[in-house]
């Protein structure tokens, strides 16, 4: 029987990384951040070629200093692309972390959510889904924000433990509560 144990452990580890999508949709899907390398912070500055350049909004920008430090973070943001779509991945490492992903071409009512784990709420005066999957309770969770017809903002948070998902949607929505006052 103990020669199984690894095996049913990594089996459940891809099941949580499976079930973790949770704020899946067109521009990307909830990611576990990667630890940190250890070489520092990187810049907050998107990459040259993103569209921020051109007026879109940059999802590195959307959580200033006394931001970060309300939500718990402190580290810089890494500017990510996620399936075409702009984000930014903050990591505070063996606790938590959070992706803030910009999709400038679906709507909220575009996002392919999972309707069992998502609720209808509101973050300021934007139409709202907070998303999670409260039986798998993998310390992940998703507040998805509408920006206009065609465009949304995910921001997805993995607690690094893979528990307390109450936790990880308390910070998802204290993070979309942040960053909503800076969507156009």
């Amino acid at each position: 029987m103990t020669s199984r144990l690894p095996v049913l452990a990594l089996f459940g580890a891809l099941a949580v990384l499976t079930v973790s999508a949770c704020g899946q949709g067109a521009a990307g899907q909830a990611r576990i951040p990667a630890a940190d390398d250890g070489d520092g912070p990187a810049p907050s500055a998107p990459p040259a070629s993103s569209s921020a350049s051109n007026g879109g909004v940059d999802p590195c920008t959307l959580l200033d200093p006394m931001d970060r430090s309300t939500a718990g973070l402190n580290v810089l943001g890494v500017p990510k692309e996620i399936n075409g779509a702009r984000a930014c991945d903050w990591t505070v490492p063996a606790t938590f972390g959070v992706t803030i992903t910009v999709d400038e071409k679906n709507g909220l009512r575009d996002l392919e959510v999972a309707r069992k784990t998502a609720t209808k709420t509101k973050v300021g005066d934007r139409e709202a889904l907070k998303v999670a999957d409260r039986k798998a309770a993998d310390g992940t969770c998703a507040v998805l924000l509408g920006m206009g017809e065609k465009a949304s903002v995910q921001i997805d948070v993995s607690n690094t433990n893979f528990t307390d998902t109450t936790l990880a949607c308390e910070r998802a929505v204290t993070v979309a509560g942040l960053a909503e006052p800076k969507l156009p």
